[in-house]
């Protein structure tokens, strides 16, 4: 994890931690760095989430962009996977996304993507960060003429729309479901796309206002998504986070369908069609058990890799897998997107549901869950810093571990977005392994809080 990139792009507080100076030279380092020497005007497309503070992180970057020559397309607020998308179609040199994705509205964060739409590697950050950090090259400062300029395009969030739709074969005519849009990025994109796909659609946290994006909403919080779905009688409902490249699935009953069952459903599906690359699906160490389970009753090979959707994606195109993803809703299609795509997930879900007839609730079935406790510990920077060296909490992980033998697993990780220590424990007792738990996270506050 570098020093200003986590697991996700920058991220912090608006205006205290993300700094109107930060973004501005992370716009500068990064056109010095994703671009050209002979490219004397590069472009850079921006999108933004709902925040308050995306109108302010955007113009730093902007200013930033332009002060080193780079011309700069505003997409205006779209999902983050629109960006990567339209990155490409518009052939520019680099796309940045300002949003904290599930965080609470006074965080922000930038993600970059490169001119291909991926995430950036993280040399490629270090690069950026050396110049901001260490002043590892001075900035670029052309003459007047060499400056860059500003556009507008009106139509971003209408093209990534019909490019969804179109990655989808089979309608949703006579569907009726409720979106959660977590008063975020979706809330601009979400009705028109599951319309255009065919679906009755009732839609909830579609207001956003600046400070209310991800409060008791979206994909963080799915307890109104899941009532609302069982009162109304409806056939699913989809929740979106802050910036749409998460979604998770409410089934008829109001009972939560996971990111894991997501891509199990999805990848059954498609290696029953003969789509599925190479019979393997990529996850993470936090996957769930249920799900290695799973792969091996359907003849399916499960590769795990470090938590966060780019280290998934860093697998499936080194070996050529098409389906990968994350507990939390992060589900790449690499078939059709370079990220994680929330909408494209829930409507690629929806499309399978109403093309076999099926209830979602059925489909979940073919992946038992194993019993799992998460607890998170908020800790200090200076813990953060010693978390991985500290020798009381490999003792008490590698005690636990024992305790547990085959029966479970325990992870223990810190957070690539927040001040947290995520401890995280799955077995065949609930009990037991809840006691663990925090046990566990007893002593990471003892140590680091």
């Amino acid at each position: 994890m570098g020093r200003l990139f986590g697991t996700d792009g920058a991220r912090g507080v608006a205006n205290t931690e993300l700094t109107i100076e930060l973004a501005m030279n992370i716009g500068r380092a990064a056109a010095m760095v994703l671009t050209s020497k002979e490219v004397e005007h590069p472009t850079f497309l921006i999108g933004k989430d709902t925040r308050l503070s995306g109108d302010m992180l955007e113009g730093a970057l902007i200013a930033g962009l332009c002060s080193v020559g780079a011309n700069v397309k505003l997409l205006g607020v779209v999902p983050t996977p629109a960006v990567a998308h339209l990155v490409k179609k518009y052939k520019a040199d680099a796309g940045i996304m300002i949003s904290a994705s599930h965080n609470p509205y006074e965080f922000n964060g930038i993600k970059i993507f490169s001119s291909e739409g991926y995430k950036l590697p993280d040399e490629l950050e270090e690069k950026i960060e050396a110049i901001i950090l260490d002043n590892a090259e001075p900035y670029t400062i052309p003459a007047h003429e060499g400056l860059g300029t500003v556009e507008t395009i009106e139509t971003a969030a209408d093209e990534y729309i019909d490019y969804v739709a179109s990655t989808v074969d089979y309608d949703l005519n006579g569907m009726e479901i409720a979106l959660d849009c977590s008063n975020g990025s979706s809330s601009r994109t979400a009705e028109k796309l599951f319309t255009k796909l065919g679906a009755k659609v009732h839609m909830l946290f579609d207001n956003p206002d600046g400070v209310n994006i991800n409060t008791n909403c979206g994909s963080t919080h799915m307890e109104s998504l899941m009532a609302y779905v069982k009162e109304h009688k409806l056939q699913a409902g989809l929740a979106f986070d802050g910036d749409a490249d998460r979604c998770l699935a409410v089934d008829e009953n109001g009972e939560l369908v996971d990111g894991d069952f997501i891509i199990a459903i999805c990848a059954a599906d498609m290696k029953l069609q003969g789509k599925l690359k190479n019979d393997a699906v990529v996850g993470t160490v936090m996957t769930n058990m249920g799900f290695n389970k799973f792969c091996e009753a359907n003849g399916m090979k499960f590769v795990a890799t470090a938590v966060g959707d780019r280290y998934v994606l860093e697998e499936m195109i080194k070996s050529d897998y098409n389906i990968g993803g994350e507990q939390s809703g992060h589900v790449i299609f690499l078939d059709y997107a370079t990220t994680g795509d929330g909408q494209l997930t829930g409507a690629h879900l929806m499309s399978l549901l109403n093309r076999r007839n099926e209830k979602l609730s059925k489909l979940a079935t073919l992946m038992q869950r194993y019993p799992q406790v998460l607890v998170n510990v908020k800790i200090s920077n200076e813990g953060k810093a010693k978390f991985k060296t500290d020798e009381a909490l490999k003792e008490a992980n590698d005690r636990i571990a024992k305790t547990l033998g085959d029966r479970g697993r325990i992870l223990v990780r810190a957070s690539g977005t927040e001040p947290l220590v995520r401890v995280m424990l799955e077995g065949e007792n609930y009990d037991e392994i809840e006691a663990l738990a925090n046990e566990m996270a007893d002593i990471v506050k003892e140590r680091l809080g």
